[in-house]
Order: structure tokens, then sequence, then C-alpha cells
């Protein structure tokens, strides 16, 4: 059962995450984290640090309430680090992922209407990657996800990365992945899918972290007009954001060699947090935020934080309603998985 939290806050260089619900469904990490109708659906992950399997929960979140559920639907996947995307405000689209076992390139769908997992199927030209983890999927339009990841076995993965692209059809419920092209070597990344500036807008996908590098790779373009999706309106956090960058020392590099962070794009910006650093020998999980701010000129903003407490990996971050949540992922020892739920708090 989900507690609701007292209000309670530690400052931190202009904000903090605010503790506001607390279950022990929700203690879990390197799972998805999806917002379908103001409803957040909590798929798998690890339970603890070092559990060969992955759990088969789905658990939902209702935010307004603050309560927590398990759902009851059979077939729910036994799946870790994977990815999920929102199709059509009523499918939850669970793509590839750890099942103890192997890695997996299976499209698992949720029902949200009906709280059931269906099952889709592969057409005929369906060319599927051997496996993926650690992988981002990114919603482009109700029949489209742009998939990015290296692919691998039960052991091994390539030296290289690969883009995708997903291909659904609900109406049919049918799948079909296509390779783009091959890439830098990531795993552990995010992106973000975020509108260009300037005398030519469109859009970018953006990759962030999972490797050595601190450049962010282009994983897609497209003109204006060419992608329709609707990112959630948030201008109480727009604004604060921006006034919380306008205090910053803005850099042309980014976080180097950062892995199983995450990130939530609000309005220009693109919000990480957390996650490990592949360049540190010790304490190597993180507690910074990072803020990427694309309105000009791309410009990073560091903000770092002294409390131990906040620092997370394998979390979720979902912006709904204005405010942007912090929900599971590893605390500083890397094994117990929090169960809190945190608000985003900005102190401009």
């Amino acid at each position: 059962m989900a507690v609701a939290m007292p209000p309670s806050r530690v400052e931190v260089s202009g904000w903090s995450w605010r503790p506001v619900a607390r279950d022990a469904l929700l203690a879990r990490a390197f799972h998805s984290c999806t917002e379908l109708r103001g409803r957040f659906y909590l798929v798998g992950g690890l339970l603890t640090g070092g559990a060969r399997k992955p759990s088969s929960d789905t658990v939902v979140f209702d935010p307004t309430g603050g309560q927590a559920v398990r759902l009851e639907a059979r077939d729910s996947p036994l799946l870790s680090h994977h990815d999920a995307a929102n199709v059509g405000g009523r499918w939850l689209c669970v793509v590839g992922g750890w099942d103890g076992s192997r890695r997996l390139a299976t499209v698992k769908v949720l029902d949200t209407e009906h709280g059931v997992w269906e099952a889709w199927t592969a057409t005929p030209d369906n060319c599927p990657p051997a496996g993926l983890s650690s992988h981002t999927c990114t919603r482009l339009s109700d029949r489209e996800l742009r998939v990015a990841g290296r692919e691998g076995g039960t052991r091994t993965q390539r030296r290289y990365g690969s883009i995708y692209t997903l291909t659904l059809d609900p109406s049919a419920r049918t799948y079909c992945y296509k390779e783009d092209y091959h890439t830098v070597s990531r795993s552990g990344h995010c992106a973000a899918l975020l509108q260009t500036p300037g005398p030519h807008p469109g859009h970018q996908l953006l990759l962030f972290g999972g490797c050595n590098s601190a450049e962010p790779e282009i994983a897609g373009q497209w003109s204006q007009g060419k992608i329709k999706e609707e990112p959630p309106i948030a201008p109480r956090l727009v604004e604060q954001l921006a006034r919380l960058v306008s205090k910053g020392q803005g850099s042309r590099q980014g976080p180097r060699g950062l892995r199983h962070h995450s990130c939530s794009v609000v309005g220009p910006f693109a919000v990480l947090f957390g996650g490990e650093s592949l360049t540190r020998a010790r304490d190597t999980i993180c507690n910074d935020l990072y803020i990427y701010d694309t309105r000009k000129s791309p410009l990073w903003f560091h903000f770092p934080c002294a409390d131990r407490g906040l620092k997370r990996v394998g979390h979720r971050t979902c912006l709904w309603n204005d405010q942007l949540y912090l929900v599971g992922g590893f605390g500083e020892d890397g094994r117990t998985a929090n169960p809190q739920v945190c608000i985003l708090d900005l102190f401009i």
C-alpha cells in the first residue's frame, strides 16, 4: 500500500527531489515506467542488486492519489533493462530486455483499456535484432518507434550499435523491425526527441551517454511537420528550468561516461539525473542534475548535489501534470531499491 509522504526537502544547488509517496511495490531498478492516461505503468526490473532473475510484476501508480497496485494480468513479461512506449494512449509497448538468461528483441503489448497483455505478431518482412538490453525506444508516432542500442545474445554483444525503426499496426496487432544503420556502441544511454531551433526548424533524436564520449549523437533528423508527436505541456516547469539555467554556467561539453541515468524532455530542455559513472574507479553512482538547453546554441548546465541519499542508478523519471517524477532505482550501495516516488522541486 502506498503511503503519502509528509513535506520534506533538502535544498541543494537550487533543486531537490521531494518524496510524495512510498510503496514496496515501487522498489525496483532497471524497470520501465511509462505514463498513460494519468497513470504510471512500471514493468519488471530488478528488485535487489545482484538478482539473477527479473521481476514479472506490472505495477500501476496513480500520482493523484499516491496509490500503487499490482496489475493482476496473465503473461506479464519477466524483464529488466528493457524500454517501453505509449502507443495511441491505450497500449504499452515493451521492447527487448533481459529475461534472466538472454537478451530479447520481443515486443510485448499491454492493452491498458482492458488490463490484458496481448500477443502481437511479427510481419513476414520483420528483421529483428539478435537481442537488446539497456537500449532506448522512442515514440515518433502511434505507428513508429525508433530503437537505438547494441545487439547481443546470451554472453556477448557487438562492437557497434544499431538504429532500428519499429513499425506498429495496432489494428492488426503486428510489428516489424527494420535496421536503418550502424552507429557508435552504446549501452545504458538515454534518448531525447527535441525540437531544433533556427531558420530550419524540425526535430532531432539525440542519444546521451552509454559510452565514454561526452558528445550527444544524432539518431534521427526530421524536417518541420514530419513528427506529429505532441510532448506534454509543462509551462510552469519550463519557466522554472529556464530560471535555473540562467543562474548557471553553460558548457559545450556534457557529462562523460554516464550510463543508466534518467532523461525526460521538458519543452526545450532535456533533464538528466543520476546514473553510473564509467570514469570513476570508486563511488560510481551519481546524484547530479544535468540540463541540456536547446533554445539557442545547445548548452549543458551541471547542478551537483551534496546529498548522498539522492544517489540513483537504474531509475526512471516521468513528466506528468507539469511535474517531473522520480521512480525507483538503486541507491548509493547499488543494491538497495528505493520505494519512494519523488517530485523535482526547483527553488528560484
